[in-house]
């Protein structure tokens, strides 16, 4: 028994050195591209001090600000954690808008339907919305699966159906009264939206999805670092026939994670549609599905990377409008430095190839 011990022992202190260096990365890639944002600003004649301190100010100045900050940053959440759950176990999802759709169409659906009391009606539209999604990234799962169909196709594919049901079912089952573009509005018991939150946040759009998020953080994490589905999961991921050799069910493994994949996702819906938002709105495909894969990518496919990438790309889309309007700088600029940033998170190894070379000339490598 020792020597396994002492085997596994090895292992997550080497899964836990490169997850340190990983966030190390991420840090630099968020200081390069703020460098790089900086030029920017200089080379259109801005200053870039009082740009980024408008900036950071605009999503943190005020509790309201603050809250709008977390209810920007709970669907990237999510999305996040999809595209990140789905690569850890060696897929990658893109289908993560599609199933944000189905999942926020889920829950809408049921939140129009039913006249229950919130208490009771908010679960089971939490609960659809998950329902949703999963099955929507069950379908590429099990192409991949059966007939190994790549699942960045398969999901780019279904991220249109998605978007064609949405525009097909609102205005046909749940139209608005007064345009054929937009559902009827969220009654508020059917709203993750609370009064005593907002009025604690000043007002701000933030609701009970950001408590939602948190939670499905953890049991991300859970999952991943601590059951032994987890292991199996990042078992095929890893290599697919060698868990195969050591008696993992494969094909399973691949549809049961797309599926948890799409859960995700479609739980960021319902943070949208029914807690951001009072509506469904036809024909926009939300790019929060492809933000998710920017904020996956900057949080080093962890959970926790995920929330904090999740908190500032949420603090930069709410504060560069403040930018804007003291400063007149475009608020293009930020969108430029999140770009950058995830340049730069798509390089790491880039970096780290450069890191490794100085330390060898400092001496610290040999």
């Amino acid at each position: 028994m020792k020597p396994n011990t002492g085997k596994y022992v090895q292992q997550l202190r080497a899964i836990k050195v490169t997850i340190n260096k990983e966030y190390v990365l991420a840090f630099v890639a968020v200081i390069l591209g703020l460098l790089a944002g900086a030029a920017l600003m200089l080379l259109t004649g801005n200053n870039p001090v009082s740009g980024y301190y408008y900036l950071f100010r605009g999503g943190l100045m005020n509790v309201e600000r603050v809250g709008n900050t977390l209810a920007t940053a709970t669907p990237l959440i999510f999305t996040g954690l999809s595209v990140a759950f789905a690569f850890r176990t060696g897929l990658f999802n893109i289908g993560a808008s599609g199933q944000m759709l189905i999942g926020g169409l889920f829950a809408t659906a049921v939140g129009l339907t039913l006249d229950w009391p919130k208490p009771l009606l908010l679960p089971v539209m939490v609960f659809a919305a998950l329902v949703g999604g999963g099955l929507w990234a069950a379908l590429p799962g099990w192409l991949k699966a059966r007939f190994n169909v790549h699942e960045v196709v398969a999901t780019i594919m279904m991220n249109w159906i998605a978007y064609w049901t949405v525009f097909y079912t609102v205005p046909r089952y749940f139209k608005g009264p007064f345009l054929e573009t937009e559902s009827q509005r969220i009654p508020y018991n059917a709203s993750l939206k609370l009064n005593s939150l907002t009025s604690l946040f000043g007002g701000s759009y933030i609701n009970l999805g950001i408590f939602i998020a948190l939670l499905f953080v953890l049991i991300a994490a859970v999952i991943l670092e601590r059951t032994t589905l987890g292991y199996e999961l990042k078992a095929v991921g890893f290599n697919r026939h060698a868990a195969e050799s050591a008696g993992i069910s494969v094909n399973k493994n691949i549809i049961l994670s797309m599926t948890i994949a799409g859960a995700l996702a479609g739980l960021g819906g319902a943070t949208f549609y029914v807690g951001y938002a009072s509506n469904m709105q036809i024909g926009v495909l939300p790019s929060h599905g492809f933000d998710g894969i920017a904020v996956a990518l900057l949080g080093a496919n962890t959970p926790l990377g995920v929330l904090g990438a999740s908190v500032f790309f949420g603090l930069l889309h709410t504060g560069k409008g403040f930018m804007n309007a003291m400063t007149r700088i475009p608020p293009e600029i930020a969108d430029t430095v999140m770009a950058t940033i995830i340049y730069f998170a798509a390089t790491s190894i880039m970096v780290e190839r450069v890191w490794t070379r100085w330390r060898a000339k400092r001496g610290g490598v040999r």
